[in-house]
């Protein structure tokens, strides 16, 4: 693999090949897609070893008297022997990263999983390289809709968290941060979104100005007049709660301005490295209190909670650099309302093999930066879900039109329909005119054909419900989306990813939406199960069996060009029931099938894992007595157990007592999905369910036919 590494001796910085490290037990092998290059950190590492051995001494006299100390101990030549040595170690640069897990150590199974996207920590540790390992406290989880290059902040995001902890800042105290370099801004941001009045101070008008823009109260120049007037009139007298010092440098005036703008018995905490000699009369007349903040946090430097993976009692430490390093991580989502907006603060981005380019940026001071990211190959950021058009305004009516009656359509859909308020029954189209011409009678329709461009063309129409055998599901929900209609198609919706991609490019240019028959999350025992497990936080475990009882081989159900087979056809329905219980974006899917006996695949089970850590296994079966009940759904969380058992009875355990609820009959909820869609198109929209979440069932349906082929968890976030 290829790392920067760096002479200790020389300072000499190169992108090298090296061997590729190996995972061990309770660490992750992560496949780097990004990193940050920290100016002011790095560039404080690659400027020391640039200095020759005298400045070296000059900068470090802790070192010198280490030094001094082996020489007395164990001679001149056996000590200049080992500094010598320890001048010619390589050293690793990079600190804060972003990528994929490749390799789980043993003790972290079920922790972390191959595929899933983490940021990782640590000088030494998360590197400027191809492949890292790292320990399971310096990793955290990337939320699907951050992407590699904003979680690759995280390391300097949890620096400037452990600061603003330190600093102790309060729902409307006002806090100066001196230097709004990277680590400034991240601060700035994080003591804005905790409610605090931000003073952002510096010396660069473009720095202050991005300040001002992510949060920053008051955003004041070094070296302009009036900056504590302008904080007392801010504080209303008092001067800043607490003093967060983010600067770089080797003087010490930070210190000395901290003390002039703070209050009496106000914090200053020090993240940045400067000078530290302080004006002892103005600290104690103001009886300030001085912190340097722990870099992430508590935990930092502890060999055995970094290295060892030992866990702190939250009691007593709530946020360790593990907590911060994920909390920041989380604050980047999108979908929060104020987040951690981290894409501002990219200037540069380069691909890793120009990464001694990254570096002479950095180093030489002639472009302005900010953050520098290196990209590594493969590109990262989770794709956005497809955004689609929004519906047309509703006309207070649905006026239908059918493609396709078969048994179903004709003993279950049709005459819901037809019972439905607000439907008006326009035409049905079927491929025998004896077919059209009889249902047209039996359900009132007002026009039978057998030509499906009479439904799509037809300009009155503005709702299709697609019924006919699942080969061209996708197609007809294509057409009718391109003429405008809101479809229903029975399930499946599409029998691979192509046919998926064709409903996509289709809604993304409709005027209507589309919906899939999955009646059982519309069942009212469903609804009331589903409310149940959203009232605990927390995974889920779901189980669901189903006694499905065989099909005969020659079934149209079973042809792959015409039905696909039941994994398609069936399978699907409990894939997106068991979406629907958990409440969670599907992560992977992992199938295996039984011996195969009569010809077809009707026997397996499926695991789904889901975005919140809840699990599903469904059991699907042509083997039992069809006597027995054909579903039953067990589902766990928070401490209760829930049974739902063939929609006929709800049995809730929880505090050692169960309640049971029982229908009179069976009720799957056909005629709710029917109303909901109906509803939909008369008031315009939008869909009764989210088509995303459709697709997203519709994509793991198909993945459980590409593990069962490939025998690998299929992963639907790549």
């Amino acid at each position: 693999m290829k790392q920067v590494i760096q002479s200790a001796k020389s300072g000499k910085l190169a992108l090298r090949e090296v061997p590729d490290p190996r995972v061990r037990a309770g660490h992750l092998l992560v496949a780097t897609r990004a990193s940050l290059i920290s100016a002011g950190t790095e560039r404080m590492v690659i400027d020391f070893a640039k200095k020759s051995l005298a400045a070296k001494a000059q900068a470090r006299p802790d070192l010198v008297r280490k030094v001094i100390d082996k020489a007395r101990r164990d001679g001149v030549i056996s000590t200049f022997k080992a500094v010598m040595a320890r001048l010619d170690e390589p050293l690793p640069l990079g600190y804060s990263a972003s990528g994929r897990v490749v390799a789980v150590g043993s003790g972290l199974e079920g922790s972390f999983r191959v595929g899933q996207r983490v940021a990782l920590a640590g000088a030494g540790l998360a590197n400027h390289a191809e492949l890292n390992v790292v320990p399971r406290n310096l990793c955290a989880p990337i939320p699907d809709d951050v992407s590699d290059e904003e979680a690759a902040f995280g390391t300097c995001g949890a620096i400037a968290l452990a600061g603003v902890r330190t600093a102790c800042a309060q729902l409307g105290d006002v806090v100066a941060v001196l230097g709004v370099g990277l680590i400034g801004q991240l601060a700035v941001q994080l003591l804005a979104l905790q409610g605090a009045r931000v003073v952002a101070i510096d010396t660069n008008p473009q720095r202050l100005a991005l300040a001002k823009a992510l949060g920053a109260e008051l955003a004041w120049s070094l070296g302009e007049p009036g900056l504590a007037e302008a904080v007392t009139a801010l504080s209303g007298g008092l001067g800043c709660d607490s003093v967060v010092i983010a600067a770089a440098t080797d003087s010490a005036d930070p210190l000395h301005l901290a003390a002039e703008l703070a209050r009496d018995r106000a914090r200053v905490v020090l993240v940045g490295k400067t000078g530290t000699e302080f004006d002892y009369a103005a600290y104690m007349k103001k009886e300030l209190t001085l912190t340097v903040s722990r870099s992430y946090g508590p935990g930092r430097y502890d060999e055995d909670f970094e290295g060892r993976g030992m866990k702190y009692p939250p009691g007593w430490v709530r946020w360790t650099e593990a907590e911060n390093l994920r909390e920041c991580v989380r604050l980047m989502s999108p979908s929060l309302a104020r987040r951690l907006d981290v894409a501002a603060l990219i200037s540069h981005r380069f691909d890793f093999d120009q990464a001694e380019a990254a570096y002479a940026l950095v180093t030489g001071g002639a472009e302005p930066h900010l953050g520098v990211i290196l990209r590594y190959g493969e590109s990262a950021p989770t794709a956005p879900p497809p955004v689609f058009a929004e519906p047309k305004a509703g006309t207070g009516t649905c006026v239908l039109g059918v493609i396709g009656a078969g048994n179903f359509a004709r003993t279950v859909l049709l005459p819901e329909l037809a019972r439905l308020p607000g439907v008006e029954m326009r035409t049905l189209c079927t491929q025998r005119g004896a077919t059209a011409e009889h249902g047209q009678k039996t359900f009132g329709f007002a026009h039978a054909v057998t030509d499906a461009e009479l439904v799509l063309n037809d300009p009155a129409i503005n709702a299709v419900l697609v019924a006919t055998r699942h080969g061209n599901h996708a197609e007809m929900v294509a057409r009718a989306l391109a003429a405008g209609k809101s479809v229903l198609v029975e399930k499946p919706l599409a029998l691979d990813r192509a046919q998926l991609n064709l409903v996509v490019a289709a809604r993304m240019a409709s005027a209507g939406f589309f919906t899939v028959g999955f009646n059982r999350r519309f069942a009212p025992l469903t609804l009331k199960l589903r409310d149940h497990l959203a009232r605990h936080a927390g995974p889920k475990m779901l189980v669901l069996r189903v006694n499905a009882g065989a099909l005969p081989p020659e079934s149209w159900v079973n042809a792959a060009e015409e039905g696909g087979g039941r994994i398609l056809g069936e399978v699907c329905h409990f894939v997106d029931l068991a979406r629907a219980l958990a409440g969670s974006p599907i992560r992977g899917v992992l199938a295996d099938a039984a011996r195969v006996t009569h010809g077809v695949c009707d026997d397996l089970s499926l695991s789904l894992t889901f975005a919140d850590g809840s699990l599903a296994t469904i059991i699907y079966t042509a083997q039992g007595d069809t006597a027995a009940s054909k579903e039953r759904f067990e589902c766990f969380a928070g401490g209760t157990v829930a049974v739902l058992d063939n929609f006929l009875s709800l049995a809730i355990t929880s505090g050692g007592k169960t309640r049971v609820e029982k229908t009179l009959g069976q009720d799957k909820g056909h005629r709710a999905e029917l109303d909901a869609f109906v509803r939909a198109v008369a008031g315009g929209g939008p869909a009764p369910v989210d088509e995303a979440e459709l697709l997203e069932t519709g994509l793991a349906t198909v993945a459980v036919l590409e593990s069962l082929a490939d025998g690998r968890r299929v992963d639907l976030m790549e």
